[in-house]
């Protein structure tokens, strides 16, 4: 990337010199401007690397500022109102550039000039930070108004408020519809399948324009009360529905009268809007086309259209669909009014969420039915086809009063009195999914019902007229037991009768609604005999309904209910106070105005009597902690706007402090008392609420002050006590406990910096000063106090290693800064330490081991002459365990632990290891008795921090194999010093490194490792043992049971399952013989037998195995100049392990030899990687005494392998004229891990071996005499194998000129001159002599099979090579005797192995 400066580089090279010395003659101002500018040069660098272009384009535009400005004051021509303006820019852009570049708050007097600590009262610096971080606040704020459109307003927008809003602007609707039409739009979930927002409807005129032509550039929605939840759907889409309005089929032509007004399908628009939802996409001036997707047929369900578009990936629009812009805004309605006035008015649609917001603020009155209509299905009666179907919704009284305008099928558009649902054309069982909004007056929903009516609809108008309602389905709004219809689905009774008592709401509202209140009462649903209930029949027709309520005032739990409408049974309050606690949270949320309304009109209607105060407290202390839960905490600010706006009760404070006194005073209620603490804020709240509400201009400080002293002096007897007798020791006890308390809270901002150093110079003197008082007071025999001294030196150490004291981690600018005001107080403290350490004398063993980690802490910080004073504790302590126990093992165990830690999370590096080797080696050395185990103690410690050091490094590499590596390296350390705890912790990490990898066999055999630690024994298992919450053990036979099972597991997935029988016999064996779990053992076996079963019918792909060497400087200690053999992938092939290879180690050169290579490659600071592929040697276990199948040997060729192979010819010596043979090697490199392959990793490191000629010659005659033997038994289990690969292996070895292929062995190896030379070769040249006699009879058997399948054709060929064989045979046998094969000649080979 590039970038082009407007500024001559002039400008800024002087300022940005790093050593240039600032002339103190200049004003303090531009001192400060020329160091910001240094500072911010080297971000601004870092922000170039890292191509942060955003954060870089800012930091330019501040530094060019800051540039100019500066030259301006320097200049000395701007008059003095002009300069002091000037002043006040450039500190606020320098507030506002260390903001967000998050350096230091930098705080000011009240002409711009930075404060002197020294010269200023604490308070008076602490008002300062305050007022400084309010100002830099402020302008981030008013930068971030001006910044609308980025993504950084936006998220902090949304961060802050709890709900948000989908704004939606109708461009244009392009579709020929040829009618009126309806265009609904909602938000949908597809996964779910439902509908989660109301419909914005617009009326679309057959012109093609809204039929309300004066919005026809203001076709605007918003869909609210979206919230956290929607933000987690995987996925939300917009959809647009459009409804015809008209004739039942368009091509019908006008020369009868039609049927007009019908609602009929006519297709949808989907749009996915997960990524606008998410933010993700985020342009309101992007126009969106929406393609439309006309129904298949006019009987095609809308719902099932909709679910067809989401699932297809391309639409057939033809050009048709709608063109919208969209926008993501944050907060309610009337936050995106006010701050979103271009977007969104009083003429903007408003469509809800169809459900409740996340908060519901008081004074959010709602009371919303949601009515969808589902499905149905309609007998076609006297009818020869299904009828056209048409649901008319209406809501009446218990009176037949219809209810006007109560019913709105979408925002945007009037309330109805009735709705009419769409028709599907002959369709039995229509599936409509509408739904419509019902708001009813809250005082006449008790009374109300839902009445749906059922028409037939001709597409004639003269039978249109005459078809009368033929069914009629109704629902009460109210239950028997006063709460609101549940939500959900509701199967209604479809009633016939006449047509005119249909009609009169009398013969209908008597009888049940649904089915399940027919079965309630006692009805079946079934049978002829139930069909009539009094006028009206119960029709075999079906319709169901779902509903959802969403009312702030009308709820659905009987015990809430109770408690609202307490007057009206005030025998039942206190048991409705008590169920209240017993109600669902989120149930009691959206009634919280009201239920806090009637809990404190309980109170104080019951003023006199204290009856029901103590429950009633409880109540309130329940919803405080019900909006103190996480899932409930966006509630907090409904909490506070009612105190605040609504809460009323101005005598509660009396109560609520009389029952909080009682808790306290009676502490033995501890349950009670610990919530009520825990509420104890917003208690106070109300409190201090009502009082001010008492007595609005009154003296209300002092009130607030006596409530505070009456209820907390109990509050703080009851937590304060004094267990001491001496008041010093108590008073230094809870010092060194609130100072640490402190340091670890870090009271105030991180970026206050002068404040914190501030609270550390105080900290450090006055922690000083306790040192000397606990040397003076504390020290000697009679009074020395122990855990004082403890608390000292957690203090202390706590001190030094805080974060606001780690120079290292600051900027040079800071670093300097601090250094010059301060000095280090890391050093200062770590003196003292020391010190106050030596002064203990005698008593520093009573600090042995438990310090041992606090001084380690104090010795990592990297700072070297800190280091080089506090390294010479650890042997001090060594010296102090010694001479009270001639050992130093507690402190030993103890730093290892606690560097494991140390090391791991961060602390140390190379220079602590050398420091720490040479100062405690210099030590050891002059000690008498310590000179040796300390130097053994040195060295295991030095060794430890180096793998720990190489496993940190690459902690957090992507190359998990190299993680894998360093883990092991560290394991197998704590393994040789036998530290169980440390050890198991390190296979678990490796486990884990290998289950994300799904290196499942390399995963058991790490477990395996720990299992074998453990004994089938009732010996208690110790903690260290299970160190994984899963293992749920308390014996080591329970804990290597569950490991066991475990293992197996993974040995299953890895397809290993030899060694999953091999473990699962010495399971079954404890599960028969000990345990006698016979249902566990059943299950084993079952498992054993479908193992058994893989080994021989599944085919497992065999790895390939690839020598690796690095070679280089370049490379890891772990790495450098060793040679690995690695275990390669299913199906992997050696061009593929090398691609992945060197995408690890991507500047290393590939070699292009296998040969070894010299000092000068190893040496080199470079990466050379050598890689080639290896021949696994079979390794037969010895119960395979006789051979068995192919299938189950296959497994020991690529399994449990620890030898592997590699050949390339060489030749040593001169050329022999004669026998070119003689001195033509083959050198087989064979390499022996050091442990069999797979394992606990999938490499291990080699060592070599060379092979002589003598030894390929006996193994090349071996693999021969193999092949001999393998196609003579193919040829006798199956006579039908062709003939022609064994005339080519016979006729190869029995060929004069090949002679069996040992000519040239014996002028090698069996002459004189050999024997002599090599005396050590007798037992193999026997060996080889052996072997060569052994081929003639294999030889003869493989002839006389031929001689039985050759063909005619081929007889001459045959009996050629029966001669040559007879030739071979005579020498053979003359020189080396004569072999005769038994029954098995699979039997005879054995012996020659």
């Amino acid at each position: 990337m590039s970038f082009f400066f407007a500024v001559p580089i002039s400008y800024y090279l002087p300022i940005f010199r790093q050593h240039e010395t600032v002339i103190p003659s200049e004003l303090p101002l531009i001192q400060e401007v020329t160091t910001t500018l240094r500072e911010w040069s080297t971000i601004w660098r870092q922000l170039y690397i890292v191509n942060n272009r955003e954060m870089f384009h800012s930091v330019r535009h501040m530094i060019y500022d800051l540039i100019e400005w500066r030259s301006q004051i320097l200049s000395g021509t701007l008059p003095q109102d002009e300069l002091k303006e000037m002043k006040k820019k450039v500190t606020a852009k320098i507030d506002y550039g260390n903001r967000i570049l998050d350096l230091d708050l930098v705080v000011r007097d009240e002409d711009g000039n930075i404060l002197d600590p020294e010269q200023t009262s604490t308070i008076s610096l602490f008002r300062a930070h305050e007022i400084a971080s309010k100002q830099v606040e402020e302008r981030l704020l008013e930068e971030k108004s001006q910044k609308q459109n980025l993504d950084i307003t936006r998220q902090a927008k949304f961060a802050a408020t709890p709900s948000f809003a989908l704004f939606v602007n109708l461009k244009n609707v392009v579709c020929k519809i040829g009618e009126d039409a309806e265009v609904l739009m909602s938000l949908y979930d597809p996964l779910e399948s439902k509908f989660i927002s109301e419909n914005y409807l617009v009326r679309w005129s057959s012109s093609g324009l809204p039929k309300d032509i004066d919005r026809l550039h203001n076709l605007r929605a918003v869909f609210t009360d979206l919230g956290s939840k929607d933000l987690k759907r995987e996925k939300i889409s917009f959809v647009c529905q459009i409804v015809r309005v008209g004739r039942m089929e368009l091509r019908d032509n006008n020369t009868r009268k039609l049927t007009s007004g019908l609602r009929r399908p006519f297709g949808v628009a989907v749009m996915d809007v997960t990524d606008i939802i998410n933010g993700k996409v985020d342009d309101e001036d992007k126009q969106h086309f929406i393609p439309f997707q006309p129904v298949a047929g006019e009987n095609d369900f809308l719902q099932t259209v909709i679910n067809k578009v989401i699932a297809a990936k391309e639409v057939n629009h033809k050009g048709q669909g709608l063109w919208v812009t969209m926008k993501l805004l944050p907060g309610d309605i009337h936050q995106i009014r006010k701050e979103f006035p271009h977007l969104v008015d009083r003429t903007t649609a408003v469509a809800r969420k169809m459900g409740f917001p996340e908060i519901i603020m008081p004074g959010d009155v709602r009371n919303d039915i949601y009515v969808t209509l589902v499905q149905g299905d309609f007998d076609k009666g006297s009818k020869t086809t299904a009828k056209n179907v048409e649901v008319t919704v209406s809501v009446y009284d218990e009176d037949g009063k219809k209810l006007e305008n109560v019913i709105f099928p979408g925002a945007g558009d009037d309330a109805l009195s009735e709705y009419k649902s769409v028709i599907y054309y002959q369709v039995k069982q229509p599936r409509w999914f509408e739904t419509v909004k019902v708001a009813i007056p809250i005082e006449d929903v008790n009374r109300s019902h839902l009445r749906f009516t059922f028409r037939h609809r001709s597409s004639q108008d003269s039978k249109d007229k005459s078809e009368k309602i033929f069914a009629l389905a109704f629902v009460k709004l109210m239950r028997y037991d006063g709460t609101t219809l549940r939500d959900g689905e509701h199967d209604l009774i479809v009633y016939k009768a006449e047509a005119k008592k249909l009609e009169d709401f009398s013969t209908y509202l008597s009888l049940p609604s649904t089915k399940i209140e027919l079965e309630e009462k006692g009805h079946s649903t079934a049978g002829k005999s139930m069909q009539n209930l009094g006028s009206c029949t119960i029709s075999k027709d079906s319709f169901q309904i779902s509903t959802l309520v969403c009312s702030t005032k009308l709820t659905q739990n009987v015990d809430l209910l109770g408690l609202l409408k307490w007057r009206s049974n005030t025998n039942l309050l206190q048991q409705n106070l008590r169920q209240l606690m017993k109600v669902d949270g989120g149930e009691v949320v959206k009634f919280l105005q009201d239920t806090l309304d009637a809990l404190f009109n309980i109170m104080m209607e019951n003023s006199e009597s204290e009856t029901f105060d103590t429950l009633v407290f409880d109540a309130l202390v329940f919803i405080i902690g019900l909006i103190a839960d996480r899932k409930f905490q966006h509630f907090n600010p409904v909490l506070e706007t009612y105190i605040k706006k609504h809460f009323s009760a101005t005598l509660a404070y009396t109560k609520l402090t009389k029952v909080l006194r009682t808790y306290v005073d009676n502490a033995g209620i501890t349950d009670q008392l610990f919530k009520a603490m825990k509420s104890l804020e917003y208690i106070f709240k109300f409190i201090v609420r009502s009082r001010i509400l008492f007595n609005q201009y009154g003296p209300t400080q002092r009130h607030v002050q006596v409530i505070m002293e009456k209820l907390l002096r109990t509050v703080n007897r009851t937590v304060i006590s004094m267990g001491r007798d001496s008041e010093l020791i108590d008073f230094l006890m809870e010092t060194f406990i609130m100072f640490k308390n402190l340091i670890g809270k870090n009271v105030y901002p991180s970026d206050w910096v002068i404040m914190n150093m501030m609270q550390n110079k105080v900290f450090l003197r006055a922690i000083n000063q306790y040192a000397d008082m606990l040397n003076k007071k504390f020290l000697d025999q009679a009074n020395f106090e122990l855990q004082l001294w403890n608390n000292y030196f957690h203090l202390a150490v706590a001190f030094l290693t805080q974060e606001s004291l780690q120079l290292e981690n600051f900027s040079s600018a800071k670093r300097c800064k601090i250094l010059n005001k301060y000095g280090d107080m890391r050093r200062q403290i770590g003196f003292e330490i020391r010190d106050m350490w030596y002064n203990l004398g005698q008593h520093k063993i009573k600090f042995i081991p438990e310090m041992v980690g606090p001084m380690l802490e104090m010795t990592l910080i990297p700072e070297t002459e800190l280091r080089k004073a506090t390294i010479p504790i650890f042997f001090d302590m060594m010296q102090c365990e010694f001479h009270s126990t001639r050992s130093f093992q507690m402190f030993e165990n103890e730093i290892i632990t606690k560097l494991d830690h140390e090391v791991e999370g961060g602390r140390g590096d190379e220079q602590y290891k050398v420091l720490f080797e040479k100062i405690l080696l210099e030590h050891c050395r002059k000690h008498k008795y310590l000179a040796k185990n300390g130097e053994t103690f040195v060295k295991l410690v030095v060794r430890l921090m180096e793998r720990l050091l190489d496993y940190r490094t690459i902690m957090h590499d992507e190359n998990k194999e190299n993680r894998m590596s360093c883990t092991v390296n560290v394991l197998n350390f704590y393994k040789e010093i036998e530290r169980e705890e440390m050890y198991i912790r390190y296979l678990y990490k490796l486990c884990d490194l290998h289950k994300e990898c799904d290196n499942y066999t390399e995963a058991a055999y790490t477990l395996l490792l720990h299992a074998k630690l453990l004994k089938w024994s009732e010996e208690p298992c110790a903690a260290h043992l299970t160190q994984r919450d899963g293992y749920q053990a308390a014996t080591q036979g329970q804990l290597k049971d569950q490991l066991y099972q475990e293992i197996i597991h993974y040995f299953d997935k890895g397809k290993m399952w030899e060694e999953a029988i091999a473990l699962g016999k010495e399971l079954a064996e404890q599960y028969e013989n000990e345990m006698f779990d016979y249902e566990q053992l059943s299950e084993l076996l079952k498992k054993q037998a479908q193992f058994y079963e893989n080994i021989v019918k599944v085919i497992r792909p065999k790895p390939d195995y690839f020598a690796v060497g690095y070679y280089g400087h370049g490379f890891p200690t772990f790495l450098r100049n060793k040679v690995f053999i690695y275990r390669g992938k299913e199906y992997e092939r050696r061009e593929d392990f090398e691609a992945r290879l060197l995408t690890q180690f991507p500047n290393a050169e590939k070699m292009k030899t296998t040969s070894p290579p010299g000092e000068d490659l190893k040496n080199s600071p470079g990466q050379y990687i050598q890689c080639f592929t290896v021949k696994p040697k079979l390794d037969l276990p010895p119960k395979f005494h006789r051979p068995v199948s192919e299938q189950i040997l296959s497994f020991y060729r690529v399994n449990e392998v620890q030898r592997f192979e590699y050949s390339r010819p060489v030749r040593k010596g001169e050329k022999n004229p004669d026998n070119e043979f003689a001195n033509m090697w083959i050198e087989r490199t064979v390499y022996v891990t050091g442990y069999k392959l797979p394992g606990i990793l999938r490499w291990f490191e080699v060592k070599s071996v060379e092979i002589s000629p003598l030894e390929n010659a006996i193994e090349t005659m071996q693999v021969t005499n193999d092949k001999i033997n393998n196609m003579v038994q193919q040829h006798l289990n199956d006579p039908n194998l062709p003939i022609n690969p064994l005339s080519m292996l016979l006729n190869g070895i029995v060929d004069p000129a090949v002679m069996g292929g040992f000519t040239n062995y014996e002028k090698a190896f069996f002459t004189e001159k050999y024997m002599y030379d090599h005396p050590e070769d007798h037992e193999k040249i026997e060996k080889l002599k052996d072997l060569i006699a052994w081929q003639i009879p294999f030889l003869a058997e493989g002839i006389r099979i031929h001689g039985d399948k050759v063909t005619e054709a081929l007889r001459p060929f045959h009996e050629r090579m029966e001669a040559c064989f007879r030739q071979l045979k005579e020498k053979v046998e003359k020189q080396y005797g004569v072999r005769t094969l038994v029954k098995l000649i699979s039997t005879l080979l054995l012996l020659g192995k």
